[in-house]
């Protein structure tokens, strides 16, 4: 069984993912995180951000490995080197979309997460272009939102816990730019499938948005459409 689950920064879809990955004893992949790790390669040899030849030639080039981890949910190697925590700094944060929206980044990386999906068995996968481009014909799809400002405070708390100091502010601006940028790529757009279930999240808990997808699932219901 494949689960797609998709929204933009901060709608809660990494850590409902994971969960419902546990639960149900699945593989879990942040197809995001991948990204972000092209990000960090990017930025650590100052690749221009916006040179698509030199981004396409980072994925060729890199050896990225994804291990499945108990309290993490991946674990993210990048030339055998452990970037698990370096994905999530704010100067990833800023440059992400930039580097996602490169096709030579996409095409390489999509072709990727098929193949971790094809040798999987049972997986579910999130990120902004999963139901509707990666895994089209998933069992189920799920798009998770929640209005802006809302997705920016838990993004803010997720940062004071870890110790780092940004303002709310910055971080509203920031997760705003890349709703723009991911909306408007032209390379596979963050957008709702048309036959995903939409869960708005703002009013829930993360325990009650997994009870949803969990009912949905379990209860062998159709998919929107199908």
């Amino acid at each position: 069984m494949q689960i797609a689950i998709d929204g933009p920064a901060g709608a809660g879809k990494s850590s409902a993912a994971k969960e419902v990955a546990r639960r149900l004893g699945f593989k879990y992949l942040d197809t995001g995180a991948m990204y972000r790790a092209i990000t960090v390669m990017a930025l650590a040899q100052k690749v221009n951000s916006q040179d698509e030849e030199e981004l396409a030639n980072l994925v060729k080039s890199c050896e990225l490995e994804i291990q499945d981890d108990a309290e993490k949910g991946n674990l993210i190697l990048l030339n055998g080197k452990d970037i698990t925590e370096e994905i999530r700094s704010p100067q990833v944060n800023q440059t992400v979309s930039i580097v996602a929206a490169s096709p030579g980044v996409r095409k390489g990386l999509v072709h990727l997460q098929r193949k971790v999906a094809a040798n999987s068995g049972n997986i579910v996968m999130e990120g902004r272009d999963i139901g509707s481009n990666v895994l089209i014909n998933a069992d189920f799809k799920f798009y998770l939102s929640a209005n802006l400002e809302e997705r920016a405070r838990r993004r803010w708390l997720e940062m004071q816990e870890k110790g780092i100091e940004i303002t709310f502010d910055t971080i509203l601006t920031e997760i705003a730019t890349r709703d723009r940028l991911d909306q408007e790529r032209e390379d596979s757009p963050l957008c709702i499938a048309k036959d995903a279930y939409v869960i708005d999240t703002t009013n829930y808990t993360l325990a009650e948005v997994v009870d949803m997808i969990l009912m949905t699932v379990t209860s062998a219901k159709k998919v929107p459409g199908s």
